[in-house]
């Protein structure tokens, strides 16, 4: 039995509605299977076309996933601001475990974070990368300022804090799902269980250290 004919879309909201639908379809497959292992044609046969058709929308499937990490930080950082932008007066451990909590609440992101700077930037237009270095900078210059706010940390400060606490909660979120084989070799010799981790509380543990060596203030002691 053939497959009806794809209609490719006509109008700019017709494109943009497609353009979504391949965006949730890859949302959906890469918080089920994990992001390294959902190819192309997995995504077009959930959004139901042809791989080819769906090469019309997007250049490739880096691209796709790299527009999920660029959402991922949009909807990350606005949750932190949210959050931190309550706070009179915080510490440097308080300030770790929001950091924390909201990126091990958000656990695709934290795939993606790490699977950008491997693979997703390293397979797109030039401008591709440049949109979304642009949004993370958005995101990396507002968060700092927070975190000037609270912590009196100092630009560089403020970035670094940000690059420790994404970079470490994608490689924390690859050792702490490992597939099942592996997770059942982690689990079956108490000598390995170590390889099998917790995002948040290690991802809290060492963002406390990390701020608290800083030496910075905190407002609740000034």
């Amino acid at each position: 039995m053939s497959e009806p004919a794809f209609q490719r879309a006509r109008s700019a909201e017709a494109k943009q509605a497609r353009e979504a639908a391949i965006l949730d379809a890859a949302r959906t497959l890469g918080g089920v299977r994990g992001v390294r292992d959902v190819t192309l044609t997995d995504i077009a046969a959930a959004v139901g076309m042809h791989k080819s058709a769906l090469l019309r929308y997007f250049e490739t499937r880096e691209q796709i996933f790299l527009a999920l990490t660029a959402e991922g930080w949009r909807e990350w950082s606005a949750a932190l601001l949210g959050d931190l932008a309550e706070r009179s007066e915080a510490t440097p451990a308080e300030v770790a475990a929001v950091l924390a909590g909201t990126l091990a609440a958000r656990p695709m992101f934290c795939d993606l974070l790490a699977q950008a700077p491997l693979n997703l930037e390293r397979n797109v237009s030039i401008e591709s990368v440049r949109s979304f270095k642009l949004v993370t900078l958005r995101a990396v210059e507002l968060i700092s300022g927070e975190l000037g706010r609270l912590l009196g940390l100092d630009e560089a400060q403020s970035v670094d804090t940000v690059a420790t606490a994404t970079s470490l909660a994608g490689a924390l979120w690859q050792m702490a799902t490992p597939g099942p084989r592996l997770r059942e070799l982690y689990t079956s010799d108490p000598r390995l269980s170590h390889a099998v981790v917790e995002v948040e509380p290690r991802l809290n543990r060492v963002l406390t250290a990390y701020l608290t060596g800083l030496g910075v203030r905190s407002t609740a002691a000034t």
